[in-house]
């Protein structure tokens, strides 16, 4: 009898030992990460939403919440304060926070070219270039974020010196619009499916094309690498394998995006996602889908690009000694099968 139930003791304990390590298991595979999107509705932030859509981040076992924040710089300011691991918003934000004595890298680079547009409103048609919106409010998704950065420097090299213009925060989509409709802006860099929104209705004109890689090096004088997962340097050597897992799936998000049709892309998206015209936002989509990278490295020279523009304009960075290697890394990417 007490042979019987030594036995029964012994498989009770097992089983109680399997379902802790199930336990366990269960916990370690939905590793819990939580990422911050500079507005996950934009085509250029698309690789995020997707990798989810296409559940590649559960097949690598996270568990990724993305939230949603209209402009870059507040996504920026959020990893900061640590409340997120990390953002989904352009590389150059890396660069200029570096200049700021705060380290970030982009661990995936998602594009090489900004997918953003100078629009102006059709009310002037006087305004040929860049030089034209001197004096002008110009739209900008926050004050600190790339679109601000881009117009900055797109003015300045235009001959137009920092107070000769104004940069209004409207953010995206919208509120965007209503600005550009009301005249409180003149003018402004947004992306898709803003772009075609604007454009469809007669409202606005391009002045300025980033949404290709070609277009982008005629503006800036290279490749301009932009969206990125981007993370503090210190999480990043702390966190390895979570990194890896995130590099994983974005890397084969983007090459999902390179071996799919615009069609069946913009077909695993939220249908609010196409702002009541799913037609443009497939044909914007087919336009601009080169814009993303196909392996998620870093494009040779793009860093040096990024940096020759911010010290064209910001007080920040000009002068400074940035060691651009702090900025990026391929380690990750590189290992993805």
């Amino acid at each position: 009898m007490k042979k019987e139930t030594a036995v029964k003791l012994k498989w009770i304990r097992l089983a109680s030992a399997a379902v802790l390590l199930n336990v366990a298991a269960q916990a370690l595979a939905a590793e819990k990460i939580t990422l911050m999107v500079g507005g996950y509705e934009k085509q250029i932030y698309l690789p995020a939403k997707l990798a989810e859509r296409l559940g590649y981040f559960k097949d690598e076992g996270l568990d990724v919440e993305l939230l949603n924040e209209a402009s870059g710089v507040d996504a920026e300011n959020e990893m900061l304060a640590g409340a997120v691991q990390g953002v989904i918003g352009f590389y150059d934000h890396c660069v200029d926070l570096q200049a700021k004595g705060k380290y970030i890298q982009s661990v995936v680079q998602l594009s090489h070219a900004p997918g953003e547009v100078e629009l102006v409103s059709n009310k002037y048609p006087q305004i040929k270039s860049m030089a034209d919106l001197r004096g002008k409010n110009l739209g900008v998704t926050g004050l600190g974020s790339s679109t601000n950065f881009l117009t900055q420097f797109l003015m300045v090299k235009a001959g137009v010196p920092l107070g000769n213009f104004s940069s209004l925060p409207v953010g995206a989509g919208s509120t965007f619009i209503m600005a550009m409709q009301q005249d409180k802006i003149q003018a402004g860099m947004t992306t898709e499916p803003t772009i075609s929104r604007l454009l469809k209705t007669g409202a606005a004109r391009v002045l300025v094309d980033l949404r290709t890689p070609e277009k982008t090096r005629e503006a800036l004088g290279g490749d301009y690498p932009a969206a990125s997962l981007y993370m503090p340097n210190d999480w990043v050597q702390k966190n390895k394998p979570a990194v890896q897992k995130l590099a994983n799936a974005l890397v084969k998000t983007l090459r999902y995006i390179h071996s799919h049709s615009a069609a069946e892309i913009a077909a695993q998206m939220p249908k609010d996602f196409y702002a009541g015209d799913p037609e443009s936002y497939v044909k914007a989509l087919e336009q601009g889908k080169g814009m993303f990278t196909v392996d998620g490295v870093m494009p040779k020279g793009g860093p040096e690009t990024v940096l020759s523009v911010l010290s064209a304009f910001s007080r920040n960075v000009k002068g400074r000694k940035i060691d651009l290697s702090k900025t990026y890394t391929t380690e990750f990417v590189l290992q993805v099968k």
